[in-house]
């Protein structure tokens, strides 16, 4: 199983970045795919789950409004568009596919190697 999240990089206050999942070596349309993140000194975070259909989603504190978790089945791929970034966003995002719909680290069982975002006032 493969999970290889893609778009990060460095974005000005207020910027927008799409991030990406693409996701092998597992059914796809079987699993809820989830947004992480970690800021340095910090425990990884709960960012965003989408269930395996696609219809519910779930949200960080905070961050519904702003990021938008989203996937496409046929492309085995999942997402998650930031909109007016703040400097406190600056993390690396990892995604991680479970089968379990929640915020838990545990739901969840296969994970990506993340990818960086920072964010500059």
């Amino acid at each position: 199983v493969q999970l290889q999240a893609s778009g990060g990089g460095l974005v000005h206050a207020g910027g927008s970045l799409r991030l990406s999942c693409a996701v092998s070596g597992l059914t796809f349309n079987n699993y809820v795919m989830a947004w992480f993140r970690r800021a340095e000194g910090k425990e990884r975070e709960f960012v965003a789950a989408i269930h395996w259909s696609g219809l519910n989603t779930y949200y960080g504190d905070s961050l519904k409004g702003r990021f938008t978790i989203s996937r496409d089945n046929a492309a085995n791929s999942a997402y998650l568009q930031m909109n007016n970034l703040k400097p406190e966003d600056t993390a690396v995002y990892f995604c991680a596919a479970g089968r379990k719909f929640g915020s838990s680290r545990e739901h969840y069982d296969y994970w990506g190697q993340g990818t960086l975002v920072t964010v500059s006032s």
